[in-house]
């Protein structure tokens, strides 16, 4: 069996096809990915809020609305990768996914080679502006692989939870800035989440303590620090200790 080697990688497949969904989830399944299964739009933003998947595989045509409304919604929140897989082969079809927010463009029909191959290179860059050439974030001694789903302190992986994942990603992305508490809960739990800033605290206590263990050197005890009423900071070996102003503020 071949295999991506993506056993923690939660994919968002969004196909009103019955035929080619269940064909692409046990090609994905085979390869190691974790598949959640939509219809249509607005099964697959139920998804999106209860799930908040790695990746998403969205078509275009789907009964009752345009997948750009997925887009659009994805886009308010979060950078997670989104691949269109449409029959749409027209330019204008395409040039508008890609400008409300969708990384890439597949026209069906395709090969499952090209496909993973886009797949894999989204992911690569899920990591965001502060990854490697193979898509990992890197801060000291922890390093942080969106195409594995790990996060490893001294090579060793350290066991988090999927918001856990999410919420270091947000701020392994902005080194040594502010991060605002708004633009944190909308891209780990989502809009309706906007008055729940509690739930940042009890996360990142639990980040804390989970890195504190797997770091025996305690080069990690530091690595988030809270702008009270605002918002948290990552440092880098390189940074000083963060101004608590607004300046290097990453805001809503």
């Amino acid at each position: 069996m071949t295999t991506d080697h993506a056993p923690h990688v939660r994919i968002l497949l969004v196909e009103d096809d019955d035929t080619t969904r269940s064909w692409l989830a046990r090609d994905l399944t085979s390869r190691g990915y974790r598949v959640d299964e939509a219809a249509d739009v607005a099964t697959a933003l139920n998804h999106w809020d209860a799930q908040r998947p790695d990746a998403i595989l969205l078509d275009l045509g789907l009964p009752d609305r345009d997948g750009i409304a997925v887009v659009r919604r994805v886009r308010r929140e979060a950078a997670t990768p989104i691949l269109i897989v449409s029959a749409r082969g027209e330019e204008t079809s395409k040039v508008e996914a890609l400008e409300q927010g969708a990384d890439d463009y597949l026209t069906k029909p395709f090969g499952t080679p090209e496909l993973h191959a886009r797949l894999r290179a989204v992911l690569r860059r899920a990591g965001g502006r502060a990854a490697d050439v193979d898509g990992r974030v890197r801060n000291g001694e922890i390093v942080l692989d969106p195409l594995a789903h790990q996060v490893l302190v001294h090579d060793q992986p350290v066991a988090l939870a999927p918001r856990e994942f999410e919420l270091i990603r947000v701020l392994l992305d902005h080194p040594g800035r502010l991060v605002t508490r708004g633009r944190i809960l909308r891209a780990v739990w989502g809009a309706a989440y906007d008055d729940e800033s509690h739930y940042i605290h009890v996360y990142v206590s639990q980040l804390r303590r989970k890195l504190a263990r797997a770091d025996a050197d305690g080069c990690l005890a530091d690595l988030f620090t809270a702008e009270p009423g605002v918002g948290y900071r990552v440092r880098t070996r390189a940074s000083d200790a963060p101004a608590h102003d607004d300046q290097g503020a990453v805001k809503p």
